[in-house]
């Protein structure tokens, strides 16, 4: 009996590529996330009265800051036993909620209308089988 035999077989390999429309719709959901994220936590950390003299907090409401620059103004913030409610906060969430939907929108418009390409590779590759012998050992 011989050792091992080769025998040669196919292999299909399948994988998956994206399209770029839907690659940078997801980049742009995820920046966007991003950003609501940072003014959800300033709109909960000032509600509940967290101390903003904490590393933390000082860092969210600087940074959140940079995205409700634009906001501030609209309304004013309403404070009750030491607790902010800015509505500034929930305004510009639903507008780059807003913003993000529209760019989406207008990069599903632009792209081409193709779903994921499925890339299969077929390869020949040689298969080898070993015969093990559990009455014999070597």
């Amino acid at each position: 009996m011989s050792e091992g035999s080769a025998m040669s077989a196919t292999r299909v390999v399948s994988g998956y590529r994206e399209s770029v429309g839907s690659w940078l719709s997801r980049v742009v959901m995820f920046v966007f996330g991003i950003i609501e994220l940072l003014i959800l936590v300033r709109f909960v950390l000032l509600l509940v009265g967290a101390n903003v003299h904490s590393g933390f907090v000082q860092w969210i409401h600087q940074t959140a800051g940079i995205f409700m620059a634009p906001f501030i103004a609209i309304l004013g913030t309403q404070t009750i036993d030491g607790a902010v409610f800015e509505w500034a906060a929930l305004i510009a969430i639903a507008v780059y909620a807003i913003i993000a939907w529209l760019i989406v929108a207008a990069i599903d418009a632009l792209t081409p209308g193709r779903g994921p390409d499925v890339v299969e590779t077929v390869a020949d590759e040689p298969v080898v089988r070993r015969r093990f012998n559990w009455w014999r050992r070597s």
